[in-house]
């Protein structure tokens, strides 16, 4: 089979092997999915984009949502957080909590996920240049809950160029 053709055939799949291109569900290279039932077997994880002001605040809110319904958390930050700035920097005058929460330390972290047990809902979390930084927050306020590292679930978005 060549690139190049301007039709393909059923027997230009002859050597196709699709167990092993394709692989099960729930198996590698994950081509039919994650999860070997996939949403047969799984409901698909619910999340809205939230995230304002302090981590207080945006606490109060995910609870709020886990309370009705919600099964995972998606964590919007605010630009000095995406950007590395700490909220009394003064390059980051004007901004702080306004397009998401406000992370300047491990106990602001602490109390974004108060009361959430990390063991039972993913976080995704669009943070890009400092997905690093976040993620091993994220692990240590796991780790502080009693949470093993493989019990967190979740998705961390790391985009460089997107900032």
């Amino acid at each position: 089979m060549t690139a190049d053709k301007y039709l393909y055939k059923p027997e230009d799949l002859s050597s196709w092997e699709p167990e092993k291109t394709l692989g099960a569900p729930g198996s590698y290279p994950f081509t039919r999915g994650v999860y070997p039932g996939m949403y047969r077997s799984r409901v698909w994880t619910m999340r809205q984009y939230a995230g304002f002001g302090n981590a207080v605040e945006t606490n109060k809110r995910f609870r709020y949502l886990l309370d009705n319904g919600q099964t995972g958390l998606s964590t919007a930050f605010d630009l000095p957080t995406q950007m590395g700035l700490d909220s009394d920097d003064p390059m980051a005058a004007g901004e702080v909590g306004r397009t998401g929460v406000a992370i300047d330390t491990l106990a602001d972290m602490e109390t974004l996920f108060d009361q959430i047990d990390l063991s039972k809902v993913s976080t995704s979390m669009t943070i890009n240049a400092t997905s690093a930084i976040l993620l091993a927050m994220y692990r240590a306020v796991g780790k502080n809950q009693g949470v093993a590292a493989d019990a967190l679930s979740g998705t961390i978005q790391n985009d460089i160029l997107k900032e």
